[in-house]
């Protein structure tokens, strides 16, 4: 039974949550600010994090960072506004998606599910059968443990990004449109906004760059490809 860890400072915000992922088969544990919230991760060690974005103190940017240095667990943020610089701020921090306030609990579950359906591999690349790696140039990807490698070094990234660069690495030097590497990387659900996909790929080439490589290569107006590597 998957636990889900929901930060929240609003109380009524969290028994919603809780609610609904209890009647779902998930076990909750709450924590009402980011302080109790990194308390409770390190002690139970969570599948996934659902963490408020507004947060008195420690808000969820910086609790974000936090599990960011230590851990790749899911995060999905709640925002209690319909504002695209905290979806692309949650983004660039490290989320895998995001719901926003007022939501439906029932959308939210399914996101967590299908959030952690991808972590075990039940949602693995058809043109990938049996986990094998795939490589190309420099770079590799071992779907079985969900891992990315550029020249035997290991590349810390979200589930989100892993199905990125799965989706390019199926076909090397193939343009993906946004629309194509978000159905790649979001296989039960689809995510709207073009800039968030967007801020995705910069979160991926960021990681790479910090290496001394760069192997996504910019279309602009029609996508994303993979390089010679």
């Amino acid at each position: 039974m998957p636990t889900i860890l929901v930060v929240d400072d609003d109380p009524h915000i969290r028994e919603v949550v809780c609610f609904a992922l209890k009647k779902d088969g998930f076990a909750t544990v709450e924590a009402g600010d980011g302080e109790q919230a990194l308390a409770r991760f390190r002690e139970l060690h969570p599948d996934l994090v659902v963490l408020d974005i507004v947060m008195p103190e420690l808000d969820g940017a910086a609790v974000c960072r936090a599990l960011r240095r230590i851990s790749t667990v899911p995060i999905v943020f709640l925002s209690s506004r319909d504002d695209e610089v905290d979806r692309i701020l949650g983004l660039e921090l490290g989320g895998d998606d995001y719901v926003t306030k007022p939501f439906s609990p029932r959308e939210l579950v399914a996101r967590i599910r299908a959030i952690l359906r991808r972590g075990q591999g039940e949602a693995r690349d058809p043109l990938a059968p049996g986990g094998h790696p795939l490589e190309h140039g420099r770079l590799r990807l071992d779907l079985d443990r969900y891992a990315a490698f550029w020249q035997g070094q290991e590349v810390v990234l979200t589930l989100t990004e892993f199905g990125i660069l799965r989706t390019l690495l199926t076909h090397p030097g193939k343009v993906f449109s946004r629309d194509q590497l978000m159905d790649g990387s979001y296989q039960d659900y689809r995510v709207v906004s073009d800039r968030t996909m967007d801020s995705h790929v910069r979160r991926v080439r960021a990681k790479f760059k910090a290496l001394g490589a760069d192997p996504i290569e910019t279309l602009h107006g029609i996508g994303y490809r993979l390089g010679p590597c």
